[in-house]
């Protein structure tokens, strides 16, 4: 008789340093640490470490913290999380790496997935891991990023990006929508759900940084597409022509589509999209309902159709994506099983 292996959480690592935003620091402890399994174990274990020996690390705030963990712990991890730091030094001025922090990183083994919120991802190109690859900041340092990497395709206008095992995220609030994308990468979108209303967030926000940004207007605009964007959830299984939200707010098309994408960051037709995907996987992990059927309640008409979409948005087929979040998700050691398909990098990028 087989005996199955031991149970073990996914073990993410959060490295604390010196000028850390507490805010950000807690990110991945409130994210990863709500998720659990059937059987009400923990999915994930999430610790915190220092670059040096156990101690206090200075923040941003008017304290500091006291961290238990040392560089070594890094060496156990599955997944490293950077948060943001004001105290980098030549790491965001030179783009090289101080000894201490070069050392730390060293106990990082292959294969490790990494992750970074806001001015994090320095330390992760510092270190070389973005060569050749797209990566996001926040919008007030992504100019910055780029000349200092230029080998890094830097990316001022999403949330995030997925792009396998190496992850990064805008500033601020964008390492919620981070660290929800990976338990929804690994676990599904019911359980990254679950984990957004306890946490009382939005499960995906629409649009990228570039509504954040500072525009001055001509003059303030009253008007909003928010009733639209409901009126077309309630019919995603419908055809939705833009004329039709647009008549929604009593807009012309031009004007709609304007605001739409002033408050949204796509265009309505990409948000319609993007809005029957989620719908689709929804259906597609909860429900027995045929793949058809799916397409169908979802909007996109025929299997072919949603197909395509599924492929060009995360990288897998339907029949695919059920497989993988409705069987087996994770193997004992809470790391996606291999030939897990690479959900997020085209669905992110806006």
């Amino acid at each position: 008789m087989t005996r199955e292996p031991a149970f073990r959480p996914h073990r993410v690592v959060v490295l604390a340093l010196d000028g850390l935003l507490p805010f950000e620091l807690g990110i991945p402890h409130r994210i990863f640490g709500r998720p659990k399994d059937a059987e009400g174990r923990h999915l994930y274990e999430v610790v915190t470490c220092s670059v040096r020996p156990p101690g206090p690390v200075v923040t941003e705030a008017d304290f500091a913290i006291q961290v238990e963990n040392g560089p070594e712990t890094l060496a156990t991890a599955d997944t490293v999380v950077v948060p943001a730091s004001y105290k980098l030094g030549p790491v965001f001025e030179e783009g090289v790496l101080t000894e201490e922090l070069a050392a730390a990183l060293a106990h990082v083994r292959p294969g490790t997935r990494l992750a970074s919120i806001c001015t994090g991802v320095f330390v992760l190109a510092a270190a070389g891991h973005l060569d050749g690859r797209p990566a996001t900041t926040h919008w007030a340092d992504a100019e910055h990023l780029q000349r200092l990497f230029p080998r890094i395709r830097v990316d001022a206008d999403v949330l995030y990006i997925d792009d396998g095992d190496v992850l990064t995220s805008a500033g601020v609030a964008a390492g919620i929508d981070l660290c929800l994308h990976m338990v929804r990468r690994d676990h599904g979108t019911a359980i990254a759900n679950e984990v957004a209303r306890r946490t009382v967030v939005p499960p995906h926000r629409d649009g990228g940084q570039a509504q954040y940004i500072h525009r001055p207007l001509p003059e303030p605009q009253l008007a909003t597409t928010t009733a639209a964007r409901a009126w077309a959830l309630d019919r995603l299984h419908e055809p939705i022509q833009l004329r039709d939200m647009a008549q929604q707010e009593s807009m012309s098309v031009r004007t709609f589509t304007r605001r739409f994408r002033e408050e949204v960051g796509v265009s309505p037709g990409q948000w319609l999209t993007q809005q029957r995907i989620e719908r689709a996987r929804h259906l597609l992990e909860s429900t027995d309902l045929s793949v058809d059927q799916v397409a169908r309640d979802a909007g996109f008409g025929t299997a072919q159709s949603m197909r395509q979409h599924l492929q060009a948005a995360l990288g897998v087929t339907p029949s695919g994506y059920r497989r993988t979040f409705r069987t087996g998700a994770e193997d004992p050691a809470g790391r996606a099983p291999v030939g897990r398909p690479r959900l997020g990098r085209s669905w992110v990028r806006r």
